[in-house]
């Protein structure tokens, strides 16, 4: 297959559109199912190219979830604890594949974004990931491979006609890579830089005590913002992102959206939020909406005397803002990675309210001193990488 001709383009009235490779090579993917567009083939060939770079990193299965061209979450193939298992509402499933847990992890970090996402998976999709996507609201899936049974379920999503894609693992792209604005073509290098551990060796801090599991996090973090569109700033802890700030003009907003993320991440697993009452009859996303609400600001959307009703069996006390505080304290070792400079200690000052530990970013700013010396302040560890990773 030559050329593969979708639907429309990004919307309904951009016809024609195609995907084809420029030189008249085969394309190196089989549609096994459904009928792919054009944004879920942005998303399908910028997640393959993450997962495939993390599995390389690792060693590990990944997985990662994708909207409009950016990431929602990404993560490699770590066991679950229980309380992430049930947060990621998996707790039912028993003990899943390593590729399952990744995608568990990349999907349910933050659910509200991922929701209608496209999956990339590093490994043949076997039957628990399977299982587990088919129950999700997702428009599509690319992995190298599927286990037949794994094949067979996700046939039967969305009545036949959910995206399966197969894409060849051994296929490599032309060095020189092209795209076309406003009629003008633009050329550029494909970026092929390895994110490994020695990526973080330039650390400028008075902490200098980077462990290896931070260095695991941070891969993850500078790797996923590869394919993030810029500006971003990712938050990643134990093997996953937990916080994806994507294609904001200010890097302070930047942090803070992937900071609020991190801490939503993590206020799910405060036990006042886990043992919330759900009546029986509610939907998994409208659950989802239901908690982002109840620990947000806009809480009495969901605990007014009209509105609990039909969430809860009982009315759910308030999560008090001190109580938020005081759970967000306890949250450590979060590992931080920047696309570009960070411009301003406020950045830092941010992430520190999010427990970050270690941070990566180019350097290279005016205000370095100033941004080394907040990192000082809290005891934290920054490496310098020297290398933006700006991604459009």
């Amino acid at each position: 297959m030559k050329e593969l001709e979708l639907k429309y383009g990004c919307n309904p009235n951009q016809k024609p559109s195609r995907i084809y490779i420029e030189d008249g090579s085969e394309l190196p993917i089989q549609v096994l199912c459904g009928r792919p567009g054009y944004i879920n083939f942005l998303d399908a060939f910028n997640g393959w190219q993450l997962v495939k770079e993390l599995k390389q990193a690792t060693g590990l299965p990944a997985a990662t979830s994708f909207k409009h061209v950016s990431p929602a979450g990404a993560a490699v193939g770590l066991p679950l604890t229980e309380t992430l298992a049930k947060i990621y509402w998996v707790d039912d499933l028993g003990e899943l594949s390593p590729l399952a847990c990744a995608y568990a992890r990349a999907r349910g970090a933050d659910r509200m974004s991922s929701f209608g996402d496209f999956i990339s998976l590093s490994d043949v999709c076997d039957a628990d990931t399977a299982r587990l996507i088919k129950r999700e609201v997702s428009d599509g899936v690319i992995a190298p491979g599927y286990e037949p049974e794994a094949l067979e379920i996700l046939k039967q999503k969305k009545n036949g006609n959910y995206n399966v894609i197969q894409i060849d693992a051994d296929y490599v792209p032309a060095e020189l890579e092209h795209k076309e604005v406003y009629g003008i073509t633009f050329e550029q290098g494909r970026n092929e830089l390895k994110i490994d551990e020695e990526f973080f060796s330039d650390i400028v801090t008075e902490n200098k005590d980077m462990t290896e599991q931070a260095k695991i996090d941070l891969a993850i973090a500078m790797i996923t913002l590869k394919y993030t569109q810029s500006n971003s700033v990712c938050y990643v802890k134990d093997g996953q992102a937990i916080g994806i700030g994507a294609g904001q003009q200010s890097r302070i907003h930047c942090t803070r959206l992937a900071g609020q993320k991190a801490d939503n991440w993590w206020l799910r697993q405060n036990p006042k939020v886990l043992n919330l009452p759900f009546r029986d009859d509610i939907r998994r996303a409208d659950r989802d909406n239901a908690i982002d609400l109840y620990i947000g600001e806009e809480y009495m959307d969901v605990l007014n005397d009209e509105a609990w009703p039909n969430t809860f069996k009982e009315k759910p006390s308030v999560f008090t803002r001190e109580e938020k505080r005081a759970w967000l304290d306890q949250m450590s070792g979060v590992a931080l990675g920047s696309d570009a400079f960070f411009p301003f200690g406020d950045n830092i000052e941010r992430a520190h309210k999010s427990g970050v530990k270690y941070i990566a970013q180019p350097g290279g700013s005016v205000r370095d001193d100033n941004v080394i010396e907040t990192c000082n302040k809290y005891g934290m560890v920054m490496a310098f990488t020297g290398i933006r990773l700006f991604h459009h």
